[in-house]
């Protein structure tokens, strides 16, 4: 999901005409023409089921097969994501603790479909932000997660995949500035506005008060790690059992503090399942936290915007819910 730099209300700056949400597709590939893709760049899928698995801001996702996930870009901006996944991806896998997406079909521009795709194995499970799964039943998921991020956060592990992928994982240095609470205090507030006028938030003086204590810190100065970088409740699965079971869609993996992929552990979870989290992570700075929470609150902000305008109400309860987490 890549936000905008503050939250447009048109993105034709047209402000009188229609609106044009910033997560409208350029090209959006339907479950017909990626059957068509498919049977002409890989013929073994020619007779493979293919169904809509999920869309996005950046992406729109099929199953095939019930075994392949194919990722069409939905926007021009999403393909120098796509292609940080398909140059680090395969140097992570087999080396973190949960499941995460394996290229390994890669599709090629043609006259059906102008840009790159890939395909991957399914990683099974459910978005922890359409589980519905309450507060007190999440620890087991966090403590999963705490682990995942203690491995990902490694500097060798860094270290390690940019040695094995070579220039082609260059990655930059938090491009979106999502460690900057100087950067992402006041694009929530603006996205926090959206939300209240509309009536779908009530403003929150604790909320306020955050972003006003974290503002002033600005971004870390010490040495980035690599991250998810933009690791929200839609990003994490869960099997029946509450467990993690895999975390997708790593388009915007970067270097960065850590505190951009913790903002989860605010968002996503509160009481002793963010106390369980944090256990397995180990130890986050006060700065950290608050770089973090505040993070969690422009996500998940950003996340209800996009809930509510496109008629999402499960994913719309869970982000406003990631809000006020944020600040407990």
């Amino acid at each position: 999901m890549t936000t905008p730099a503050v939250p447009p209300a048109h993105e034709n700056g047209n402000r009188a005409g229609p609106v044009t949400p910033a997560w409208t597709p350029e090209h959006e590939v339907d479950a017909e023409q990626a059957a068509a893709l498919l049977a002409e760049q890989f013929p073994a899928l020619r007779a493979a089921a293919v169904t809509l698995l999920a869309t996005g801001w950046d992406n729109t996702v099929h199953l095939v097969g019930g075994e392949w996930v194919f990722r069409f870009p939905r926007r021009a901006v999403a393909l120098r994501l796509l292609a940080h996944e398909t140059a680090v991806l395969p140097r992570l896998a087999g080396r973190l603790p949960l499941p995460i997406p394996f290229p390994e079909l890669i599709g090629v521009p043609s006259a059906r479909f102008p840009w790159p795709f890939w395909g991957a194995r399914l990683v099974p499970g459910v978005e922890l932000a359409d589980t519905g799964l309450p507060d007190d039943r999440r620890a087991r998921a966090a403590v999963d997660l705490g682990g995942f991020l203690r491995t990902l956060h490694d500097p060798a592990l860094a270290a390690l995949v940019m040695r094995a992928a070579g220039p082609a994982a260059v990655l930059p240095h938090d491009p979106m500035r999502r460690g900057d609470p100087a950067v992402r205090g006041p694009q929530a507030r603006e996205w926090l506005a959206r939300l209240a006028a509309s009536g779908v938030w009530q403003p929150d003086p604790a909320v306020f008060r955050l972003l006003d204590e974290a503002e002033p810190l600005g971004p870390a100065d010490g040495p980035p790690v690599l991250v998810h970088g933009d690791l929200h409740q839609r990003h994490l699965l869960l099997g029946d059992d509450g467990r993690a079971t895999g975390v997708i869609d790593w388009g915007d993996v970067c270097l960065a503090d850590p505190a951009v992929d913790l903002s989860l552990a605010y968002s996503g979870f509160a009481g002793p399942a963010r106390a369980a989290l944090l256990d397995a992570y180990g130890p986050v700075s006060p700065e950290r936290e608050a770089r973090a929470r505040v993070l969690a609150v422009n996500l998940s902000a950003v996340l209800a915007e996009y809930a509510h305008a496109e008629g999402r109400a499960a994913l719309l309860r869970e982000a406003l819910a990631g809000v006020s987490r944020a600040v407990r």
